[in-house]
């Protein structure tokens, strides 16, 4: 028992640690210059919200339509393509969003091939002659956007849906329910929340596709007000309503999942096979998975490929490699720790923690809503603080990946803690009751029992991890040591500038990185599928 007790206070000073970045920012919020709160209310601060508002509700409903259909049909039908859209309807993720955008615009311009083509065809000579939709737009960011985020709400559908036993479907089809909304919705909305959630703090924490479409956000405020006004207690200050969305989502999540759990009484219940369908319903199928593939991947992965070809020449491809392999290895790193700590925090949290300790965990997934820049800024206050304090006697290329993996760990614990919890709540809560009935000690049983119910959980989160570490660009900007430079950073440096051609290479080894664990994933989502069916 001293133990457990010992490893919950572990867990509760871990958690008490990621949280106090964000305290850090509280305090120079309230406690620094407050002069600027009544006229950021009075001009700026409403349109923000507003804007930040309609994004949200734009990218959060475009989202579902894509991860939830292509979830179903892909779990559900077989039809032409199926095994290729499992796997390819994952990469848009592995894409920043502000990559998407960049190559959009250069699509979509005045000056770009699609308008061109179109006067060409249609014989207009100017924008007199026809309208065609401004890229530059809320419309057009909310398409960006969502075409990368969907896959957060796809993964963790589809895995939802891949594990419903086929006797909650025997039974709605007795009573002639349909089967989708009876059964699979409802019993999947555990892992759609949690895949909305993210989406939605991804969302509202984005600045590169805001900025360039030149949206004025509660994110793109913060920046405003620290590098415009040069006032670091302003942004501090809208980063506080950030928080207080982030709190606000997150709340409403646990609310909605509360009372949706399921529970396999057993893992030898057989999975729902996959129907075969009329050949009208199969182009459906395929048009469904489709789109958002050519919209989130193949458009801007072909413009990218082009820019390649094209600049071949002033392409470094020798300093890209050596990059890509620093990238990596910092990712997986972060990845490690981040889902270490989120497995060991929800399980905490799930059987062996008091309420006080519940809330200070579930305040620990907030820091991901906030700009990574005042995020940042937040480390290296609380970083000072304990400087002050314990005086760490650690050079400065270490400290900097020790203070920079720190700072992966609270941007993105709520993706790992999310994933584990989706996981969590499929489990029967009497599961650990008859372990310690039988004798079995609590780490064992987590050894034995929880560990291998949520294995597909954690592979999923920590992939998501991996990938959002890949693109990481604010935190890594500020936090990184000297000459320390990550494919995210080396393209942003490019693109900014509008380079492209000298970036495309390195934006497309970003997508290539992300293959290898989307490619694994999908077939992890296969073995789970198979297994329970032979069982």
């Amino acid at each position: 028992m001293s133990n457990i007790n010992s490893t919950s206070s572990i867990t509760t000073i871990i958690a008490l640690l990621i949280i106090a970045p964000v305290i850090a920012i509280f305090y120079s919020a309230f406690l620094g210059d407050t002069s600027l709160w009544p006229h950021l209310f009075s001009t700026v601060l409403p349109r923000y919200i507003y804007n930040t508002i309609i994004l949200m509700l734009g990218v959060g409903i475009l989202s579902l339509v894509f991860g939830i259909s292509t979830a179903w049909v892909i779990s559900r039908y077989n039809f032409f393509g199926k095994n290729f859209f499992e796997w390819a309807l994952l990469l848009p993720a592995a894409v920043p969003a502000y990559i998407i955008a960049y190559t959009y615009t250069d699509f979509l311009e005045y000056a770009g091939p699609l308008q061109k083509l179109l006067r060409e065809l249609f014989g207009w000579n100017s924008t007199n002659d026809y309208s065609f939709p401004e890229i530059r737009s809320m419309g057009g960011a909310i398409l960006v956007m969502s075409c990368v985020l969907y896959p957060y709400i796809y993964m963790m559908t589809r895995a939802s849906f891949l594990t419903v036993p086929i006797s909650f479907y025997q039974t709605s089809l007795v009573y002639g329910r349909n089967t989708f909304y009876s059964v699979a919705l409802p019993l999947a909305r555990p892992g759609i929340f949690a895949g909305l959630a993210l989406v939605l703090m991804e969302t509202i924490s984005d600045f590169g596709t805001v900025e360039y479409f030149a949206l004025e956000t509660l994110t793109l405020g913060v920046f405003n007000v620290w590098l415009g006004m040069n006032s670091l207690s302003g942004a501090s200050q809208i980063s506080s309503v950030l928080f207080l969305f982030v709190v606000a989502l997150l709340t409403l999540e646990y609310l909605a999942r509360r009372r949706q759990r399921f529970h396999e009484k057993s893992s030898g219940q057989n999975i729902l096979e996959s129907e075969n369908i009329p050949k009208s319903k199969k182009i459906a199928c395929f048009l469904i998975c489709l789109i958002p593939i050519i919209l989130g991947f193949a458009i801007p992965v072909g413009i990218l490929l082009n820019f390649v070809l094209s600049g071949f020449s002033i392409i470094n491809f020798l300093e890209i490699f050596q990059i890509s392999i620093t990238t990596i290895s910092i990712a997986l790193t972060g990845a490690f720790f981040v889902m270490l700590i989120s497995v060991l925090m929800i399980i905490i949290s799930t059987y062996q923690s008091n309420k006080i300790q519940k809330g200070i965990i579930f305040l620990s997934s907030c820091g991901y809503a906030l700009p990574g820049t005042i995020l940042a800024v937040g480390i290296v206050i609380f970083v000072g603080w304990l400087n002050e304090i314990f005086y760490f006697k650690v050079s400065y290329v270490a400290g900097g990946f020790m203070v920079l993996i720190f700072a992966y760990v609270v941007r993105f614990l709520a993706v790992g803690n999310a994933s584990i919890r989706s996981g969590i709540l499929k489990i029967h809560p009497n599961a650990m009751d008859a372990s310690k009935t039988m004798g079995i000690g609590f780490f064992k049983s987590i050894k034995k029992i929880i560990i291998p119910l949520i294995f597909t959980n954690i592979l999923v989160g920590g992939i998501l991890v991996f990938v959002d570490i890949l693109k990481e660009l604010p935190i890594t900007l500020l936090l990184r040591p000297f000459n320390f430079e990550t494919l995210a950073t080396y393209v942003y440096q490019y693109a900014s500038d509008e380079l492209l051609q000298e970036s495309s290479f390195a934006a497309l080894i970003i997508v290539v990185v992300g293959l290898g664990p989307v490619i694994f994933l999908n077939s992890t989502l296969q073995k789970v599928s198979q297994k329970k069916q032979s069982n």
